[in-house]
């Protein structure tokens, strides 16, 4: 088991693919962190992890990311809505998938364009499901 400490610093991942998709999860529940990215990693994706916006806005402005997967409501009184939206600004095709469990859904004008959002609690086969789908889509799939 991969232990994950979902705070900054970020722990970068091992990566069994080599040039992996690399997914931001981004979550101040450190159980259901340490799940969501242990699910991600197990299909090969790469993983950074932060506990608040300010620390993944720090990790968007290092590492290369392919998909921020965040929370709504954040520790540190940070806010994964406005995370997204200034991530958007810098990085517009950033794939986005919002989660919450304080709210049943998420209107349209708080949200980035063409993102998705999973209610809590999830599957975790949901959210591979999706990284997959947004990821590594499947020409071939009927």
């Amino acid at each position: 088991m991969i232990s994950f400490a979902c705070a900054f610093p970020s722990i970068p991942a091992f990566s069994p693919r080599g040039a992996a998709e690399t997914v931001l999860v981004v979550e101040d529940e450190a159980m259901v962190c340490e799940l969501a990215a242990e699910a991600l990693l197990d299909e090969g994706y790469r993983v950074l992890t932060a506990a608040d916006a300010d620390a993944a806005e720090d990790i968007l402005a290092r590492e290369r990311v392919d998909l921020l997967f965040t929370d709504i409501d954040l520790a540190r009184n940070t806010n994964g809505l406005v995370l997204a939206h200034r991530a958007r600004r810098h990085w517009p095709n950033l794939p986005v998938v919002y989660t919450s469990g304080g709210r049943g859904q998420l209107s349209q004008a708080d949200a980035v364009s063409h993102s998705i959002f999973v209610p809590k609690p999830y599957r975790l086969s949901h959210l591979v499901a999706l990284a997959n789908d947004i990821l590594r889509p499947n020409p071939h799939h009927a």
